[in-house]
């Protein structure tokens, strides 16, 4: 900014100095005056001229320049001279002081540049180092945590046969004490009869039944303190727990319109008889929580199983065709939900758990189910037929799993079988196969093990 302001007074002086200078000599010019010469004057020869002959010409007169007007104009040209010369060097010292400064502020932005250089690499590599370090503090995290969860599971395995063990031996003990028990009282009974004769033996009797009597108290608050154990043990695994046997499970984290899963069916859905069942532990049921839906163009609602509140429901060719069983839903708890239907005689019924919960004649009675259908696991297909306007208070929400479809009724007996929780999930329909079939989730849906 020093630079500029100099350069802007040189250039300043160098427009107006001549200009001053010539504003003061002109008047001078003007008045015919210049420096005490006047016009009548004669300026023929102003100046002294050395003749090489030493001759001078007759009647010429030899006029010399005043001293006082010689100094004047010298004066003035030194003056200038002298001022363009201190101008000349004022500007050569602006220059090189602009030059110096503009060199001075290219170092100091190389070096900047250069800093800034160094600056991103550290930083660049002070991430890389704290991202390295971040993954391996989680790989550590993760092995520690999995170790852990293998560490606990081991425990409670260990800590459950030990419960086992000890119960089964806390029961032989209180068999073994009940015959004690017995056998005392007998004793008691003849040592009465004898009372008289042997008073030693009676207080032996009396004795022993206190013994027992403490010892039986003692064996009833273990065997309390056990079913307490197993009880808190019970709820710790009960959330791992998939009945049946079944090594997966669909989870529907939340009951929305686009968490739902679509079944491709493995033969045509052209049916006159037919039975679903399937596992489901529903964290919360609605007037209508569908579980398993069957739609076509036509009839989005031509065969479904839903559940109401605490019932349960099978309808076919509509809702106008259905049997219903009430109080055999619980909220959060597995359950074992069967539907069957012939189209000959229209009988329907229904299963929960194994148990015949309802038997409707005349459903649908001749009815077919049509073809080129979908089938829905926890949704129903929508009037448009476009997912998007989909119903997500009729959506269902917890676990679901077992799923499988026949083509026909299925026996009771084997109804029952199919609801034991020690394991039958590897039979599978020949319609749907759990585990066989194409079952794509959608949405928040998704597998679990």
């Amino acid at each position: 900014m020093q630079g500029q302001t100099n350069i802007h007074t040189s250039i300043i002086i160098r427009m107006y100095v001549p200009g001053a200078v010539l504003a003061l000599c002109l008047p001078c010019f003007l008045s015919g005056n210049v420096f005490g010469y006047e016009y009548g004057e004669d300026y023929s020869d102003s100046y002294y001229n050395e003749i090489s002959n030493g001759e001078l010409q007759t009647g010429a007169k030899q006029i010399q320049c005043p001293p006082q007007d010689l100094s004047r104009w010298d004066k003035l040209f030194i003056m200038l001279e002298d001022y363009q010369m201190k101008q000349d060097m004022f500007l050569q010292q602006n220059e090189d002081m602009v030059k110096a400064e503009m060199n001075s502020i290219r170092r100091e932005l190389h070096k900047l540049n250069n800093n800034n250089n160094v600056c991103v690499q550290a930083s660049e590599n002070t991430c890389k180092c704290v991202s390295e370090q971040m993954n391996r503090n989680l790989n550590q995290a993760m092995d520690q945590l999995r170790e852990a969860a293998d560490m606990y599971q081991a425990q409670n395995n260990e800590t459950l046969q030990q419960l086992i063990q000890y119960s089964r031996n806390q029961a032989t003990r209180l068999t073994k004490l009940e015959s004690s028990s017995l056998l005392g009282a007998g004793l008691g009974q003849v040592a009465m009869k004898s009372y008289s004769t042997y008073p030693k033996e009676e207080e032996a009797s009396n004795a022993d039944g206190g013994k027992l009597e403490k010892a039986l108290m003692a064996t009833v608050a273990d065997l309390q303190r056990i079913q307490a154990q197993l009880a808190l043990f019970q709820r710790a695994t009960a959330h791992r727990f998939l009945p049946s046997g079944c090594e997966m499970a669909l989870l529907f984290p939340m009951r929305s319109k686009h968490i739902f899963a679509e079944v491709t069916p493995s033969m045509s859905m052209s049916l006159q008889s037919l039975t679903i069942c399937l596992w489901a532990k529903v964290t919360q049921s609605l007037n209508k929580t569908v579980l398993f839906s069957y739609g076509t163009k036509k009839n989005p609602q031509e065969l479904q199983l839903v559940l109401a509140r605490h019932s349960v429901l099978l309808t076919v060719g509509g809702e106008t065709h259905l049997v219903e069983a009430q109080s055999v839903v619980t909220d959060g708890q597995w359950g074992h939900f069967c539907g069957a239907w012939s189209s000959e005689q229209g009988l329907a019924t229904l299963w929960v758990n194994g148990e015949n919960v309802a038997k409707v004649p005349g459903v649908a009675e001749g009815h077919v189910l049509p073809s080129n259908g979908f089938i829905i696991l926890g949704q129903e297909r929508s009037r448009s037929g476009i997912y998007r306007d989909l119903d997500s208070s009729v959506a269902f929400t917890g676990k679901m799993t077992g799923v499988n479809m026949w083509d026909h009724m299925l026996e009771a007996g084997r109804i029952k079988e199919y609801a034991n929780q020690d394991g039958y999930c590897d039979s599978r329909g020949n319609v749907i196969g759990w585990g066989v079939s194409e079952i794509i989730p959608h949405g928040g849906a998704q597998y679990i093990n």
